[in-house]
C-alpha cells in the first residue's frame, strides 16, 4: 500500500483540491482516501484502474464533507451521549472553536482519542486498534476528556 500511496496520492491531492480549493482540507481527505483504501483493499475487484477506485473514494469521502461542513455550525457536548451533537446555528461557531482549543491543551494521547471518537467518528474498537491500546482504555481516556473538556468551557463561560 505504501507504493501505491507513493504513485497515487499527489493524483488524489490534486483531485481533492480541484474539489476543494483548500490545501488543508485536501490533505486531510487525502490521507482519509488512503486510509480508507486499506480498510477496504478486499473490496477492490480490479474492475477499474486504482487511480479511478482511489478517486472514487476521495469523492465519496468530499461529498461527506461537504454535507457535515454545511450542517456543522455548532459543536456542544450532550451528557446523554458519548460525542458531541451537532447544531445549526452559523452566529456561534465561536463556542466550537473554544471547544478546539480546550481539546488543544489535552495530553496526547486524550487529544488522539477524543479527536479520533469526534471528527473520525471511530468506535473504541478502532480507536484501540489504531493506538494499540484496550477496548476500555479506550473508553476511559475519551470519558476523561470529556470530563476535563467540559469543566474547561464551564470555566470559559
Amino acid at each position: 500500500m505504501e507504493e501505491i500511496y507513493k504513485m497515487y496520492s499527489k493524483l488524489v491531492y490534486n483531485y481533492l483540491y480541484s474539489l476543494s480549493n483548500n490545501t488543508e482540507t485536501s490533505e486531510e481527505l487525502t490521507q482519509e482516501t488512503f486510509y480508507r483504501a486499506i480498510k477496504g483493499i478486499k473490496t477492490f475487484r480490479n474492475e477499474c484502474d486504482i487511480s479511478v477506485w482511489l478517486c472514487q473514494i476521495a469523492k465519496n469521502l468530499w461529498i461527506n464533507y461537504i454535507k457535515k461542513e454545511n450542517k456543522t455550525k455548532i459543536i456542544e457536548f450532550d451528557d446523554n451521549v458519548e460525542n458531541f451533537l451537532i447544531q445549526d446555528n452559523i452566529d456561534n461557531n465561536i463556542e466550537a472553536i473554544q471547544l478546539y482549543k480546550e481539546i488543544h491543551k489535552l495530553d496526547e494521547k486524550t487529544k488522539e482519542v477524543v479527536y479520533l471518537r469526534i471528527l473520525g467518528g471511530l468506535s473504541f474498537k478502532d480507536i484501540s486498534k489504531i493506538l494499540g491500546k484496550s477496548e476500555q482504555w479506550a473508553r476511559i481516556t475519551f470519558y476523561r476528556g470529556r470530563i476535563k473538556l467540559k469543566e474547561e468551557l464551564k470555566d470559559n463561560e
